[in-house]
């Protein structure tokens, strides 16, 4: 099923794709003023943007995902606040809280809301699994609704609204595991590799000589709202959304369609979040590939990163080696491709 620029909904929607693909390539230009290589993880982390979603960022210490995300809030011109996240940080560290302020003209004392660093365009919670799960809770209501509840009173947070978290994959102790309420609300897990050794190469060129690099302003915050609303008028056809959701189904145990490795290895599947940033991630590959419709190559492609942290396995999987991306593969060899020429 092959979709034309008459599906979208005016000639403006064409424009305002043009400008978005043009803006991508541009962004990417810009980071690779500071970054080096990266090029799936970088994708990952614009589709993220376009969608208006939070990502997990996973890899060992020294490959650049602090200065990735610090990187991308100048390109874009945001207001960027990093969240060092520690054993002691208290929820309210997060969020902010009600102090006595004292006017020096009439001696009067009043609480006030002293906002805490959630209060940015995109937020950095670095090493998201040292702090305890109650504080990690405070970011819930912010990644979902955009907003935060201090003592009663609810505070907006202003638009467009991020929040990418890394964590170290190899350092267990003084971790706590996220929630899995928290993960849900991740749109993305993207693990970040070594690169080959010709980028490592050009990494420690770059990085131990004078870097001051100057960066343009390709796209604003204005720019990633209209984008975000866009990528949800994009058309998707009833396989591709079917083939979506029958991944996620076919991701639980209990589901009849499941494969045989996922009812021996897995405990819980992915829920229906999954689907939805299958969709939405497909839309946004989509436009960004010059495209107005989606296809089911655009859904299997965000399969792993959308997945890897919703299908939880069991102990018998821990025991045996079995991972998560491997049960994804054999998720997508198991569910079949509709055969509708896209």
């Amino acid at each position: 099923m092959e979709l034309t620029t008459a599906d979208f909904d005016s000639v403006d929607d064409v424009a305002l794709a043009d400008k978005m693909n043009a803006g991508r390539k541009q962004i990417i230009t810009e980071l690779e003023k500071r970054i080096v290589g990266q090029k799936d993880v970088v994708e990952l982390v614009l589709v993220t943007l376009f969608v208006g979603g939070n990502s997990l960022i996973v890899g060992v210490p020294g490959l650049a995902k602090t200065l990735l995300i610090a990187t991308l809030a100048q390109v874009l011109d945001l207001k960027f606040n990093r969240i060092q996240f520690t054993p002691d940080l208290m929820p309210s560290d997060i969020t902010g809280t009600d102090i006595i302020n004292e006017d020096a003209a009439t001696g009067r004392r009043q609480m006030v809301f002293a906002p805490g660093p959630i209060f940015a365009n995109i937020v950095l919670a670095d090493e998201i699994n040292r702090t305890p799960p109650k504080t990690q809770s405070a970011l819930l209501e912010a990644m979902q609704e955009h907003r935060v509840t201090i003592q009663g009173r609810t505070y907006d947070l202003a638009e467009p609204f991020f929040v990418f978290a890394t964590q170290n994959p190899i350092e267990l102790e003084g971790t706590y595991p996220l929630p899995e309420a928290q993960l849900d609300r991740f749109m993305f897990h993207i693990v970040i590799e070594h690169p080959p050794e010709e980028e490592e190469f050009e990494v420690v060129r770059v990085t131990t000589a004078i870097i001051d690099p100057h960066y343009n302003r390709p796209v604003s915050g204005d720019d990633l709202i209209a984008f975000q609303r866009l990528v949800r008028r994009v058309p998707v056809a009833e396989p591709v959304m079917r083939y979506a959701l029958n991944l996620v189904r076919t991701s639980r145990p209990k589901s009849k369609q499941a494969p045989e490795s996922v009812k021996k290895y897995v405990a819980f599947g992915a829920s229906v979040r999954a689907a939805q940033y299958l969709v939405l991630g497909a839309k946004a590959r989509a436009l960004t590939s010059g495209r107005y419709h989606v296809s089911f190559e655009d859904i299997r492609s965000l399969a792993h990163p959308v997945l890897r942290h919703r299908v939880l396995t069991n102990f018998r999987a821990e025991s045996e080696g079995v991972t998560t991306d491997s049960l994804i593969d054999e998720l997508l060899s198991a569910v079949p491709t509709p055969k509708s020429g896209m």
